[in-house]
């Protein structure tokens, strides 16, 4: 039986987030988890205004929830074998040092979903200086291993899969045909706008495929203007991301080039909801999905179409495919559960 562990687990914990999910994840787990949220409610709404967001441009992330003050309370009050740290832009340097010296025998974690080495390198100024003194970070990329050692940090792990999918969600929905006609259609993407994504979108839309697009972004875009092409403008989230992603018949993935990413959350989340998946190929995707078998893949829109085209007309290899593609997620430990399960882990040994 594993241990039961305390952790102290501090980040983003707003609904539809990945990182209340892995909250929820370590919870299932069996562990004593208290959260510390980087983002409450009040707070995402004053980011919101004009005022913060040119302080924000100018600035960076600011600690506006007070994370750092309540972070040392929390150590210094209570004993924890654990601080899980998830996207910590606003924790200081000083604040984990300060609380390791308190607690030498607690491990310091970092899991970090995004790249502050890539091309949205803003706002990545506090967590760079705060590298070297957390004992371990887990990171999505390999080519994260060395910036980060070359950054002070003294443990990097990298896995495959990083991301997951939570099971409470990201699972097959039994839609009615009504419900499908609100959400879905026969291609669908749900992610936010990207240049390179609608131009492969908008290329399915000229080619006679009618395409839907969920996600934010994507408003005001009028050179996307095209009949085969919806866009919602809005993001679905929760038990309505699962309906939306079940909703289609083919359900496409791309990664954002930015952040250097060879797979993604989708990557996950859509085989997890029992869904045809149709995504970048990289070498990532084709070691978590047989191609062909449990997902499918393209380089090119010219190949995108292709599969498109064919698997519309070929529903039972679709259905297939979709099914093996869950199964994957479930035999390969493709959930949080599984994916923390390992990273703890690995931190305690590290320890």
């Amino acid at each position: 039986m594993e241990k039961r562990l305390r952790i102290l687990y501090i980040g983003p914990l707003y609904f539809g987030g990945t990182c209340l999910m892995r909250f929820w994840a370590m919870k299932d787990l069996g562990h004593e988890v208290v959260p510390v949220d980087t983002e409450p409610e009040e707070i995402r709404k004053l980011k919101k205004g004009l005022f913060h967001r040119i302080k924000h441009k100018l600035l960076g992330p600011q600690d506006l929830a007070g994370t750092n003050r309540k972070i040392i309370r929390r150590v210094e009050e209570n004993h924890f074998d654990v601080v899980w740290v998830d996207k910590g832009t606003t924790i200081k340097p000083e604040t984990i040092s300060k609380i390791k010296n308190a607690r030498p025998q607690m491990i310091i974690a970092h899991y970090n979903p995004d790249d502050p080495f890539g091309q949205f390198r803003y706002g990545w100024k506090t967590f760079i200086k705060s590298i070297p003194f957390y004992d371990i970070h887990f990171v999505p990329r390999r080519v994260n291993l060395a910036e980060y050692k070359r950054a002070g940090a003294r443990k990097v792990v990298f896995l495959l899969p990083f991301r997951g999918f939570y099971p409470n969600i990201h699972k097959p929905v039994q839609l009615s045909k009504e419900e499908k006609n609100l959400l879905g259609g026969p291609v669908g993407f749900i992610g936010s706008y990207e240049k390179e994504r609608a131009e492969y979108l908008l290329y399915l839309a000229e080619k006679g495929v009618p395409v839907r697009v969920w996600g934010s972004g994507w408003a005001g875009k009028r050179w996307l203007k095209h009949p085969n092409l919806r866009i919602e403008g809005r993001n679905l989230i929760g038990n309505n991301y699962a309906k939306g992603i079940c909703s289609f018949d083919i359900v496409l993935c791309f990664l954002r080039k930015g952040n250097r990413d060879l797979h993604t959350s989708r990557s996950i989340e859509i085989p997890a909801c029992g869904a045809f998946m149709l995504a970048e190929r990289t070498d990532e995707h084709v070691q978590l999905f047989e191609e062909g078998k449990e997902a499918e893949f393209f380089n090119t829109k010219e190949e995108m179409l292709e599969k498109v085209r064919y698997y519309l007309e070929h529903e039972d290899e679709r259905l297939k495919i979709a099914v093996a593609g869950r199964q994957r997620c479930l035999r390969s430990g493709y959930s949080y559960q599984e994916r923390l399960r390992e990273m703890l882990r690995i931190a305690l040994d590290w320890g």
